[in-house]
C-alpha cells in the first residue's frame, strides 16, 4: 500500500513537470503491478469495491463543491441539454455501435450505460492544463460531474432489468430512476441545510472543517445507498452543489483540503483498478476495442453533441471544441469492475436457488437454471467489458488530453501553452508593457476600474476588466484563458499581497507576484517586514516598488525592449551599460517569464522587457541648449491628460490677451493681472515670478469622481 501511495503521488508528478495526462502513468504502473500481486489478493474483493465507491463518492462531492449556478446563467439550456439530451443520443449510439461489434443487446445497453460519463477525474487536470474560456470552463465541469451519478444510476437499472427473471419495463425503469434522483435530493438537503447552519454559527472549528466535510460525505453516501441503492452518489454530488451556492459560506480551506484527498484518490483508484487488469485481456479485446474506441471518438460524441446542442446559446467553436472533449474516468472503470463481478455472483445465487426448489418445484427450479445460464452468458461478455472499458480510457485520455490543446487554440478558445500576463491595477508603465507584450503576441489582460487607464487600454486595443481584482466577480468568474502569471502593481502593497494569496490557487505560486513592498524587512530580523505566506513573489530585477517605478516613469524613463545575441546585446553588456534599468520580462518562444532576482540568467535569442533609457551603442552629444521637459503622459492621452492640456492652453490665451490689452512688451517682463498694473502706476518695479498653470484634480472637474492623482489606496480610485 505504501508503495502504491508514492507511485500514485510520483506519476501525478512527472506527468504535471512533462506536461502529459497523469492518467496515462497511472494506469501504466497499475498493469504493471498487477503483474506481481493484484489487489484482490491484499484487500478481497468486497473490501476493495466498498472503498471504491465511498472513494467515487468524495471525488465526486469535491467536484460538485464548485458548481455554482450563476455559471448557468447564460449556459443553462446548453448544461441541461448536455445533461440529458446529449447523454440520452450517446447512450443510443454507444448501444448500436456495441452490438454491431458482436456484444448482446443487453450488455450493450450496460456498456452505454458506463461509458456516457466523463467525469472530474479527467476533465481537471485538462482544464488546469489548458484554462480554457469560462464558458466552455462550465460546460466540460458540469457534464463530467453531473452525467456521472447518472451514469451509475443507468447502469445499476439496466443490471437489474437483465438480473431478474422476467426483465422489466420501460415504464417501471423510469420509475425507478425517478424515486432514485428523488431519494438523493431529499436525502442531502436537510444535511447541507444542517451543515450550513454550523458553519455559519462557528460551530465547527477550522481544523476540523476538512475531516467533518469527508466524514458528511461518505455518511451521505452510506445512508443513501441504504435507503435507495446508488442513489448516494446522487445524494453526494446534490450536497456539493447546495453547499456551494450558499451565500456567505467560507469554503475555502475545505475545497482545498479535498483536491489534496482527491489527487491522492484518484491516483491510488486507477493503480488499483488497473491492476486487475491482465495484458492478455488487453490483447484479446484489442482489435474491437481500437474500432469501438474510434467509433466513439470520431462518431458518437460529435452526433451526440451536434444534436443535444443545436438550437442552444453556444457558438459554432464552443459545439466543435465540445465534440471532441470525452475523456472516460474513475467512474467507468469502477462500475464496469463492480458489474463485471456482480453478474458472476447473479448466476450463481440463482443457481442456488434452482438447486433449493428442485423437489418441491421443478418446472421452476427449471426455469431458474435456465435463466442462470443465460447470466453466466452474459457474465462471459460482460468480463471483456473491464478489459474494453480500460482500453477506452486510456486511448480517450491520451488523444483528448494531447490532442485537445490544439483544437483549442486553433478555434480561439484557449491556449495549448498558456503564457499571458495579467496586471492587477494600471499604472502608466504597465499599460506600455502590456502594449509591448501584446506586439511580441503575448495574451495580457488588465484588471482595473480607473475609467481615464480603461479608455487608454481600450483604445489601445487591450483586453480588460472593468472590476475590483479583489471583487466576488473578480476571484471566482473572471475569465483567465490564456493567462500564465500575475503581476500585482496597485499602489497599495496590503492590497497586492491579498490577491496575490487568492490568485495562487488559479495560476500556481511560482507564477504569482507583486511589486516589492515599501515595509520589506531586514534579512536576519524576523520581527521587521511582512510574513513570506502573506504575499506573492516580488517581481521585476532589480525589486522596485511602486512609488520607484512611477518615479521613474515621470523621470522620462519608458519601457522599451531588446533581443539578446551574442555579438552586440548579451546579458553582461546589458547589465553594464544599463545598470539602472529594472528588468521587467523575458520573453522567449515558449515561455513569458516575470523577471525576478533568482530568475535564470536570459539567454541569446530572449527578449528583454524593462523600464529605462533606450540602449544606444554610440552616446548622443548633449543637446546645445536646455529644453523645457514636456510633461509626461501615457502613451495614449487618458481623459484627464486631455482636460488638462484644454486648461493650459486656456490660461496661456488668456495671458496673451492680458499682454496685449496692457501693451506689455514682450522684451520686458511683467507681473499678469492687476497687481501689474497697480505697480506700474505707483512706478515700482513689479516682482517677477514664474509662475505654473494652476491644473486642478480630477474631482473638481468631476464632482464626485475620485482624483487618481491625490489616491493614496484602491478604495479611492
Amino acid at each position: 500500500m505504501a508503495l502504491v501511495l508514492a507511485l500514485a503521488v510520483g506519476a501525478q508528478w512527472l506527468g504535471w513537470r512533462l506536461r502529459l495526462p497523469a492518467l496515462l502513468f497511472l494506469l501504466v504502473i497499475g498493469f504493471a503491478l498487477g503483474q506481481w500481486v493484484t489487489p484482490d489478493e491484499i484487500f478481497g474483493r468486497q473490501l476493495l469495491f466498498d472503498g471504491v465507491n465511498l472513494s467515487v463518492a468524495i471525488i465526486l462531492f469535491e467536484g460538485s463543491l464548485g458548481l455554482k449556478l450563476r455559471e448557468v446563467r447564460d449556459l443553462g439550456r446548453p448544461i441541461l441539454r448536455l445533461c440529458t439530451v446529449t447523454a440520452g443520443i450517446a447512450w443510443v449510439l454507444i448501444t448500436l455501435a456495441a452490438m454491431a461489434l458482436g456484444f448482446d443487446g443487453r450488455v450493450s445497453l450496460l456498456l452505454g450505460a458506463i461509458l456516457i460519463v466523463t467525469g472530474p477525474t479527467v476533465i481537471n487536470p485538462i482544464l488546469r492544463q489548458l484554462r480554457p474560456t469560462r464558458r466552455v470552463s462550465a460546460l466540460l465541469r458540469w457534464e463530467g460531474i453531473v452525467v456521472d451519478p447518472l451514469g451509475a444510476i443507468l447502469a445499476l437499472l439496466v443490471y437489474q432489468a437483465i438480473s431478474s427473471i422476467g426483465g422489466s419495463s420501460i415504464g417501471r425503469g423510469v420509475l425507478d430512476l425517478a424515486l432514485t434522483l428523488l431519494v438523493g435530493l431529499l436525502f442531502a438537503a436537510p444535511i447541507g441545510w444542517i451543515v450550513t447552519a454550523m458553519m455559519r454559527r462557528h460551530l465547527i472549528p477550522d481544523f476540523l472543517q476538512g475531516v467533518i466535510f469527508v466524514g458528511v460525505a461518505v455518511g451521505t453516501c452510506v445512508g443513501a445507498n441504504f435507503l435507495r441503492e446508488e442513489s448516494g452518489l446522487v445524494a453526494v454530488t446534490m450536497l456539493g452543489i447546495y453547499l456551494a451556492n450558499q451565500r456567505n459560506l467560507e469554503l475555502e480551506p475545505v475545497i482545498e483540503f479535498k483536491e489534496h484527498l482527491q489527487v491522492l484518490l484518484v491516483g491510488v483508484l486507477f493503480i488499483m483498478l488497473a491492476g486487475r487488469v491482465t495484458p492478455s485481456q488487453i490483447g484479446d479485446i484489442l482489435p474491437t476495442g481500437l474500432i469501438f474506441v474510434a467509433l466513439l471518438v470520431l462518431v458518437i460524441r460529435p452526433v451526440s453533441v451536434m444534436l443535444g446542442l443545436t438550437r442552444t446559446e453556444t457558438t459554432r467553436q464552443e459545439r466543435i471544441l465540445m465534440a471532441f472533449m470525452a475523456p472516460r474516468g474513475i467512474v467507468a472503470a469502477s462500475v464496469a469492475s463492480i458489474f463485471a463481478m456482480e453478474f458472476s455472483e447473479s448466476a450463481n445465487h440463482v443457481r442456488e436457488q434452482a438447486k433449493d426448489i428442485a423437489g418441491s418445484d421443478p418446472e421452476r427450479a427449471k426455469q431458474l437454471a435456465s435463466f442462470a445460464d443465460q447470466i453466466a452468458g452474459m457474465a462471459s461478455q460482460v468480463d471483456r467489458l473491464v478489459p474494453l472499458v480500460f482500453l477506452v480510457i486510456v486511448c480517450t485520455v491520451a488523444i483528448y488530453g494531447l490532442g485537445i490543446g490544439r483544437l483549442a487554440e486553433k478555434l480561439g478558445l484557449a491556449s495549448a501553452s498558456p503564457r499571458g500576463v495579467m496586471f492587477a491595477g494600471s499604472p502608466a508603465w504597465s499599460i506600455d508593457t502590456a502594449k509591448t507584450l501584446r506586439d511580441l503576441d503575448v495574451p495580457t489582460l488588465i484588471v482595473t476600474r480607473r475609467a481615464y487607464d480603461l479608455y487608454a487600454a481600450r483604445k489601445a486595443g487591450l483586453r480588460c476588466e472593468a472590476a475590483d481584482f479583489l471583487s466576488e466577480y473578480a476571484t471566482e468568474d473572471m475569465d483567465l484563458a490564456g493567462i500564465a502569471s500575475m503581476v500585482a502593481c496597485t499602489p497599495d502593497d496590503d492590497t497586492n499581497s491579498i490577491a496575490s494569496v487568492h490568485y495562487r490557487r488559479a495560476l500556481g505560486r511560482a507564477n504569482v507576484f507583486q511589486l516589492e513592498r515599501l515595509d520589506e524587512g531586514d534579512a536576519g530580523d524576523s520581527t521587521t517586514g511582512t510574513a513570506q505566506i502573506l504575499k506573492a513573489r516580488t517581481a521585476f530585477d532589480p525589486p522596485t516598488t511602486h512609488s520607484a517605478m512611477d518615479k521613474m516613469w515621470r523621470s522620462g524613463k519608458r519601457v522599451r525592449q531588446i533581443e539578446l545575441d551574442e555579438n552586440h546585446h548579451t546579458w553582461e553588456q546589458f547589465r553594464q551599460v544599463m545598470p539602472e534599468a529594472v528588468v521587467m520580462f523575458v520573453v522567449r518562444p515558449s515561455s513569458v517569464n516575470v523577471a525576478n532576482v533568482d530568475m535564470n540568467e536570459p539567454k541569446d535569442g530572449d527578449t528583454i522587457i524593462y523600464l529605462g533609457d533606450e540602449w544606444k551603442d554610440t552616446p548622443e552629444p548633449a543637446p546645445a541648449e536646455d529644453v523645457e521637459p514636456k510633461r509626461q503622459t501615457m502613451s495614449v492621452p487618458s481623459s484627464e491628460e486631455a482636460v488638462r492640456d484644454r486648461i493650459d492652453a486656456d490660461h496661456k490665451a488668456a495671458v496673451e490677451k492680458e499682454k496685449a490689452a496692457l501693451g506689455v512688451d514682450e522684451g520686458v517682463p511683467r507681473p499678469a493681472g492687476a497687481a501689474a498694473v497697480h505697480a506700474e502706476r505707483a512706478g515700482l518695479k513689479p516682482e517677477v515670478r514664474d509662475e505654473e498653470p494652476v491644473r486642478p484634480h480630477f474631482d473638481e472637474l468631476s464632482p464626485g469622481r475620485p482624483s487618481p492623482m491625490s489616491a493614496d489606496s484602491p478604495s479611492e480610485w
